[in-house]
């Protein structure tokens, strides 16, 4: 029995040993601070900093890099004016691409990435790189600083007059809120002006429609009814440069309606013997709204489902356009082929800032 007291008592004796020595009421006493700043390890410098030859080759490094910036922005500007913007170069592997625009991204690229590396190295390899612990200290100013800065301002503001001179400061407001009106000059080089380019369209009095499939001129009898054609004015050329920007405004389609089926006695004057030229173009996006449902009449956009009652001057039964679709009005001329009277009387396809 006594040897087994003997035993508890050794085991309490020995964890006496792991305990703090302090003890106050029982409870282990904490120690001064439990989160000391262990402060900054010793310097360690660096091969630039103990041997001259390093650090000039370092030097010579940077220069080298901004050198190179440098080349490659004068063969940016250089690409910018020799490199034509229509030419068309084969590059591996990104295959055929813009030569203009390969060069510019690759030129300004090259000399901002070497402005950056140029700088970097620098810091990295020339500059005092020892590290210094500063204190933090209250963001706010202390009353005295305030009311100091206050009366300073206010002793400025005296000193100069602005308060009295009132012609002086005017102008002076005036041509600090001029100056930067200057950059707005600048953009006028972005791109040419639309002017009224996207009221107008390639139709006009006397344009033949030709069929967009055959390339040939519509007669009456080539639509018949129930069918929706595509079309577009004569003189685009499917090869010209233009081609793409102007069909984007003028393409247009035809259906034929029993004449007692058009509800609107303007649609109806505006066709032929049932005939009725709208623009395809849908007045949400610009899609081709050419989805026709002869039975109903309506031609739909497939893109977001905008509906047109082509019966009903091609008013929106459903969908988010905003307004009818164009119609043009047509005629047939000596020869017995259909043409335009005129162009659109309002823009084609969606609104715009400019639309009026």
């Amino acid at each position: 029995m006594s040897s087994r007291t003997d035993q508890t008592e050794s085991r309490n004796d020995s964890s006496d040993d792991h305990l703090p020595d302090q003890r106050e009421g029982g409870a282990v006493a904490e120690a001064d601070d439990p989160f000391a700043d262990p402060g900054l390890p010793p310097h360690e410098p660096r091969r630039q900093d103990i041997d001259e030859r390093a650090a000039r080759r370092s030097e010579r490094t940077v220069a080298f890099l901004f050198t190179l910036s440098m080349l490659a922005t004068v063969g940016f500007i250089a690409s910018y004016v020799a490199i034509p913007i229509d030419e068309i170069v084969f590059i591996w592997p990104f295959g055929h691409v813009s030569g203009l625009n390969f060069a510019l991204g690759l030129t300004l690229g090259l000399a901002l990435f070497c402005v950056g590396a140029g700088a970097i190295h620098w810091a990295r390899t020339l500059m005092s790189d020892e590290e210094v612990a500063e204190e933090r200290h209250a963001v706010e100013a202390t009353p005295e600083v305030k009311a100091h800065v206050l009366e300073e301002f206010a002793k400025g503001a005296a000193e100069s007059q602005i308060g009295r001179r009132k012609l002086a400061r005017n102008t002076m407001l005036g041509a600090l809120g001029l100056v930067p009106l200057a950059g707005v000059v600048l953009l006028r080089d972005l791109g040419p002006l639309p002017e009224d380019k996207l009221h107008r369209t390639a139709w006009k009095e006397g344009s033949l429609i030709i069929n967009e499939a055959t390339l040939q001129p519509l007669r009456p009898e080539d639509i018949t009814v129930g069918s929706l054609t595509q079309a577009m004015p004569e003189g685009l050329d499917p090869h010209a440069e233009n081609f793409h920007a102007e069909i984007a405004k003028a393409a247009v389609m035809l259906v034929r309606l029993e004449p007692e089926d058009i509800k609107d006695p303007r649609s109806a004057e505006w066709g032929h013997e049932g005939i009725l030229c709208y623009s395809k173009i849908c007045t949400h996006i610009g899609c081709p709204a050419t989805l026709y449902e002869q039975q109903s009449h309506h031609a739909l956009c497939p893109c977001h489902q905008s509906t047109f009652d082509l019966a009903d001057g091609a008013r929106v039964l459903f969908g988010p356009a905003g307004h009818p679709l164009p119609q043009l009005r047509i005629t047939v001329n000596d020869e017995g082929f259909l043409q335009a009277l005129g162009d659109f009387e309002e823009p084609p396809g969606p609104s715009f800032w400019e639309r009026g």
